[in-house]
């Protein structure tokens, strides 16, 4: 059975009196070294001079250079995954090092430091880490030791993880190759599969003439999906399936296995193959040492100033933020 650690399992005072450098000062970086200090530890910030070392500063922190975090008890990399390989940070052997994502430690792009090297990974955005410590109620995180060459990496793991809230809802037990292939998942396999069925089902609903405003407005502007799996998320399928008519209900369960004659999981099959094997990890680094010009394309393809003023335009006209003169 999975194992999930929650508060209690985290040793009170495990990090007493170590010195924690937090790399990077962007959406995990701030909320990770605001929570932490707000949680008691001894929280040095190590980022180059530029504006997130004066934004550092006016939060009330030391700021250090990048380098400097090599002389750290607790040193926590949440700059993005390809710039962890580049930072020349030498930790001693005393240290732990925390990485916020899988994929370099799974893909051989990051060669183990000394010492304790772990991965604590919140499954939440960089400003939610901070608003759900506020509220009080944490959140979800991934959690694996990789390296644990002092005997002591899981209890002082557990530790960071508690200090940013990350045992507040329960800490799953993942190793960063589970972690890695999961998160790249999420993005290669289930992403680009809901965008199809999405676009699949508005093509349908136009075609019965009901207008697209309409149609955007079911699929995410109401933010009645986003709520249904708020519930999903809080009460669960059975429980969340009772806010629903009886006609809903029958309509969703009579008509489950409908599009069991589609073989996703094949073309799922093929895709995850390509994470696994560490083509995709391969096929990004080239990517980005040719300074991204299939990512400039795909952007301007699916996200270009044509995609954002339609999106802008449909905002202005439906939704919190309409406007009758739009």
């Amino acid at each position: 059975m999975t194992k999930i650690w929650y508060e209690v399992d985290a040793e009170p005072g495990v990090l007493d009196g170590a010195r924690v450098a937090v790399v990077g000062y962007g959406n995990q970086g701030r909320s990770w070294a605001l929570n932490m200090r707000d949680s008691g530890l001894d929280v040095t910030v190590c980022v180059r001079a530029d504006e997130t070392r004066d934004e550092a500063a006016a939060d009330g922190f030391d700021a250090a250079d990048v380098q400097a975090a090599s002389g750290f008890d607790v040193i926590c990399l949440l700059v993005p995954d390809d710039a962890i390989p580049t930072l020349g940070i030498e930790p001693g052997g005393h240290a732990l090092t925390i990485v916020a994502s899988g994929y370099t430690l799974a893909f051989g792009r990051f060669d183990p430091p000394l010492g304790d090297v772990a991965m604590v990974a919140p499954r939440m955005l960089g400003p939610e880490v901070r608003l759900c410590y506020q509220e009080g109620v944490g959140f979800i995180t991934a959690v694996g030791v990789h390296h644990d060459r002092s005997g002591r990496a899981l209890p002082r793991t557990l530790g960071v993880a508690a200090a940013i809230g990350g045992l507040g809802q329960g800490a799953i037990e993942l190793t960063p190759r589970q972690e890695a292939v999961l998160d790249l998942s999420v993005e290669q396999l289930l992403s680009p599969a809901l965008t199809h069925v999405n676009t699949a089902f508005v093509e349908v609903m136009t075609e019965q003439g009901i207008p697209l405003e309409a149609v955007l407005t079911e699929l995410f502007l109401s933010g009645e999906i986003e709520r249904n799996y708020r519930l999903l998320r809080e009460e669960g399928f059975v429980r969340q399936l009772d806010h629903h008519s009886p006609t809903s209900q029958y309509g969703q369960l009579s008509r489950r296995g409908r599009f069991d004659h589609l073989d996703v999981a094949a073309t799922m099959r093929q895709l995850v193959d390509d994470v696994v094997s560490g083509r995709f990890a391969d096929e990004w680094d080239s990517e980005r040492e040719q300074d991204h010009p299939t990512l400039a394309k795909l952007r301007e393809a699916h996200a270009g100033p044509g995609i954002r003023e339609i999106d802008d335009d449909l905002r202005r006209r439906l939704g919190r933020h309409a406007h009758p003169d739009s």
